[in-house]
């Protein structure tokens, strides 16, 4: 199988992501540009189309996937409730390159997504591709980064084509992406925040907010 290929650099218009984000809904795999690297995205309500990104890119089952959305209503469909902490990293930092764990919503997503852990890393999205087909698709998605695992981030397009193109469906080229800092990490435990993996937003930007545990 050969993805289909779409040059968002000289083919952008709103008929694209339509027709993109129902393929999305139904578990077809894409490869989109996020506000930080590429990602390889797909329904985060189907446990099939989720356990074939795990299995594109080899990826251990041990390690969750992050969960990307277009709107904050979709955070009260997947999670139990947000922390005054986790409001204030809401506010101040989303929509960006922050992604939050917080502790889910029972039976509404696979377990796969968070490799059966009762917590979800979710992150706010706006503008841009990955942005685009989430709010047509009208669902979350998953979207780690567009790599074979041990591979470079995804932020050559060529290499991604050459690593991915006869195992997914659709890839989207924004053309190569300069900065290659992945979204920041966090989760909030007792009010305090614990940074998984530091990002584009650096522990001093997070203190500014919420203290950070010792």
């Amino acid at each position: 199988m050969q993805a289909k290929y779409i040059d968002l650099r000289n083919e952008y218009d709103d008929s694209i992501f339509i027709e993109l984000g129902q393929e999305l809904k139904k578990g077809k795999i894409v490869v989109f540009k996020t506000d930080t690297v590429y990602g390889i995205g797909t329904n985060a309500f189907d446990k099939n189309a989720c356990k074939r990104i795990y299995e594109i890119k080899g990826r251990p089952m041990y390690k969750p996937l992050s969960v990307l959305i277009s709107d904050i209503s979709m955070l009260k469909e997947i999670v139990d409730f947000v922390s005054p902490a986790e409001q204030k990293l809401i506010d101040v930092f989303w929509p960006g390159p922050l992604t939050i764990k917080f502790k889910k919503k029972a039976n509404v997503l696979p377990d796969i997504v968070s490799a059966g852990d009762e917590y979800v890393r979710v992150r706010l999205l706006k503008n841009g591709p990955a942005y685009n087909l989430i709010k047509t698709a009208g669902i979350p998605i998953v979207a780690p980064s567009a790599n074979l695992s041990g591979s470079p981030t995804g932020t050559n397009i060529k290499n991604i084509i050459n690593e991915l193109g006869e195992k997914v469906d659709y890839i989207l080229d924004s053309g190569n992406v300069n900065n290659v800092t992945t979204s920041t990490i966090v989760e909030v435990a007792n009010e305090k925040v614990i940074v998984i993996r530091e990002g584009k937003i650096d522990k001093e930007e997070i203190a500014r907010v919420v203290p950070l545990k010792n």
